[in-house]
């Protein structure tokens, strides 16, 4: 009886327990809720200038059938609008932000965007289970998809885009073509037909003139785009733009056309209702692109002058008139040296840098495609459309800028804080801290953008906002970012789309440091090394009893960096350093609170944000400065002293093996053991984020072993092939 009764009061106590248990977790979650939607809300009223009329009823319910940054988006103006938000999600997202962020959430299958975010039938399901009256398909995945389109108008569910004609019309890059030629649009010249095999495109491509553009018809985002400049690299092109086009679109028919040498890449964002009413809400400039994907973007643009401008949005205007188009929509063209401009496609759908024309214009976007796909008219006249001040965008990725410009990055973020604080500043995010960067989805981490009275505002402030954007867990391209808006070239409005490439023709090495930058550089790490060793002399603010004799305000250190050794003597004034580098000396101030993600350090009087990445008892220090992250060593004059007595590691010859310098999954390999394979020949094609890439052998030898066969996984740094 006892042991009865005390088992039945220690599983009521139990029971008890759980219930606070399931009580506190539910708080937790409901904390984490409103912490993300209050950030999302403070966003929104920074964001638009855009008023909701409660009078003007649209949807009660939508279904976002995306993902992401752009999925949080959506959700953001349904809330303003009082619409109800239905998320869609794979199995692997289900604790992901946009999911959080929304009323309901549907899970539509595994990771795979074929058995998810592209399962029609799955989402068809979501839309039927719970009741919405409309989606909204971000850009991307379904949302240029005319069956899709097709599909939910049999259901009598709205499509928030364009009608399935326009999609098709405009989706069907050869077809848009004939279409612009019609509406009187400048075109590009080329082959208007599908290319059927590589033999056909060598033919097409020598009669057009190299180089040529070889590109897939239902393409977009760059993916299945190449480069020829001859024959051969014609029929390389044709097979991975097909291979890419197949993966990506499902359709793996191409086009050809003329190269435009050095080119911009200008685009105008348009508006159309179902009424015939339709504007040009200006330009974005879009031509900084790596892999003829976009890096960063602007708008205005410094290069168009007024009548320019005008003459291509009144010629968007036409193209969208001449297909009934209803929805936002981006005529992209290519323009030249003298202003020529050429039409190169429309995207029927929401663009991924649609921010910068939301800050110029004071336009929602998403608000306006939600009142045109219920049947309203537009609010505005183009006589409204003005351009106010100007704004940047640009894109974060989960990406190594020194691996072709960036190469796909993996991981948990340890840390994450955007830079929400600054004036100006927009951060369009579908990810926190804590978030898993998969090989599944796209890189993006997100669209950073910048809005100021003028260009000079705004690059101002994207540096100081790319300075203080703290991301740890994976690697990233904010070097990148930085270097490109802080560019001569850059900053006199003198680029195209070789932009990187020609700035950087062996690759992206990363910031090249002053004199006087190396020296703030140096100083920063002394002084925080120094905070450091004075800080483990404390004990609860208290000084603790020294072992040895110290004297507190002087220490001769040794800096290294990039293989060289500075002698550097620190003098402690309250808490400023005093910094003597190599006989110059430098001021180095700052609070030198070592817990906090950034330091604001002043040098003499100029302030500048850093982050200390990572730092260890041997005195290995990793610094985020001036945007690149560099490696420094402090050691004390003696240590640095005896380190030269240290064995140095012997670095791994690359030359015989083959390594992946990105996650993704096996296509296919082209080789065997025993094969003899020539400088350059292709080994293996890998897939990351739907980009396929030619692995190729750094010398002529023979293959020794295959470490993978096509359909693996692998991550980066993995043994692909070994040669003798």
């Amino acid at each position: 009886m006892i042991r009865a009764k005390g088992q039945q009061c220690h599983s009521l106590a139990a029971m008890a327990a759980l219930r606070v248990l399931a009580d506190v977790q539910k708080l937790v979650l409901t904390w984490q809720q409103s912490t993300i939607r209050s950030r999302w809300c403070y966003l929104s009223f920074v964001q638009y200038s855009t008023a909701h009329d409660p009078n003007e009823k649209t949807f009660d319910k939508i279904l976002i059938a995306n993902r992401g940054e752009i999925a949080c988006r959506v959700i953001k103006t349904c809330r303003k609008m009082g619409i109800k938000t239905v998320a869609v999600h794979s199995d692997v997202d289900s604790a992901a932000v946009h999911v959080k962020m929304a009323d309901e959430a549907v899970c539509v299958g595994p990771a795979p965007t074929s058995k998810s975010y592209l399962n029609m039938d799955a989402i068809m399901d979501a839309i039927k289970h719970t009741g919405a009256q409309a989606v909204h398909p971000g850009y991307g995945f379904l949302s240029e998809n005319k069956e899709f389109a097709r599909r939910l108008a049999a259901e009598s569910v709205t499509f928030i885009g364009p009608d399935t004609h326009a999609i098709h019309a405009m989706g069907d890059k050869i077809e848009s073509k004939l279409l612009a030629k019609n509406a009187k649009v400048n075109t590009i010249p080329g082959f208007d037909g599908v290319v059927k095999d590589a033999d056909e495109a060598v033919r097409i491509a020598r009669e057009i003139g190299y180089p040529v553009m070889i590109k897939a018809s239902a393409g977009g985002g760059g993916k299945g785009m190449r480069i020829a400049w001859d024959d051969e690299e014609t029929r390389e092109g044709f097979r991975f733009s097909s291979q890419e086009a197949a993966s990506s679109f499902g359709d793996d028919r191409l086009l050809i056309e003329k190269f435009i040498d050095d080119p911009r890449h200008i685009e105008i964002q348009v508006l159309a209702d179902k009424h015939g009413n339709a504007l040009w809400l200006n330009e974005r400039e879009c031509s900084i692109q790596r892999r003829n994907q976009k890096v960063v973007e602007e708008a205005p643009s410094t290069f168009l002058d007024p009548e320019t401008r005008r003459a291509m949005g009144e010629q968007a205007v036409a193209l969208a008139k001449a297909v009934k188009y209803s929805s936002a929509g981006t005529v992209e063209f290519l323009v030249d040296s003298k202003r020529n401009f050429y039409f190169l496609e429309m995207n029927t759908r929401l663009q991924v840098e649609h921010p910068i024309t939301e800050c110029i214009t004071g336009l929602d976007l998403v608000q306006e495609m939600i009142r045109v796909a219920k049947g309203y008219p537009l609010k505005h006249k183009q006589t409204d459309v003005s351009i106010n001040g100007w704004a940047v965008e640009c894109r974060v990725y989960a990406e190594d800028p020194y691996k072709s410009f960036g190469l796909p990055s993996i991981g948990r973020l340890s840390q994450y804080q955007e830079p929400h604080s600054l004036p100006g500043v927009r951060v369009d995010s579908g990810i926190q801290e804590g978030s898993d960067i998969s090989i599944f989805y796209d890189p993006m981490i997100s669209k950073l953008v910048t809005h100021g009275r003028d260009r000079t505002e705004a690059l101002k402030r994207m540096e100081d906002a790319l300075d203080n954007y703290v991301i740890r867990g994976v690697t990233h391209n904010i070097p990148l970012l930085r270097e490109i808006i802080t560019h001569p070239l850059f900053i006199k409005g003198d680029i195209t789309t070789k932009f990187l490439p020609e700035v950087y023709p062996d690759g992206f090495k990363g910031h090249t440091l002053s004199c006087e930058e190396q020296n703030e550089l140096i100083g920063s790490a002394a002084s925080i090394y120094v905070a450091l060793q004075r800080r483990s002399h404390q004990f609860l603010s208290n000084t603790r009893v020294p072992i040895a004799k110290n004297d507190a305000n002087c220490w001769d250190l040794s800096v290294q960096l990039d293989g060289k050794s500075h002698s550097v003597k620190v003098t402690r004034i309250k808490d400023t350093f005093s910094v003597e580098i190599d006989g110059t000396t430098l001021n180095v101030s700052s609070d030198w609170n070592l817990s906090s993600s950034l330091l604001s350090v002043s040098f003499g009087g100029t302030q500048k944000t850093i982050q200390c990445l990572a730092r260890d008892a041997a005195g290995n220090l990793s610094i985020q400065f001036m945007g690149t992250v560099y490696k420094l060593q402090v050691l004390t004059s003696q240590a640095a002293e005896l380190s030269k007595y240290m064995p140095e590691k012997v670095e791994e010859d690359t030359s015989s093996i083959l390594r992946s310098p990105m996650p993704g999954t096996v296509v296919t390999v082209s080789v065997k053991p025993g094969d003899m394979v020539s400088e350059g020949q292709e080994i293996c094609v890998i897939e990351a984020m739907k980009m396929q890439n030619s692995m190729t052998a750094a010398k002529t030898a023979k293959v020794k072993s295959l470490h993978v066969k096509p359909g693996e996984t692998v991550g980066e740094g993995d043994l692909l092939v070994q040669l003798e």
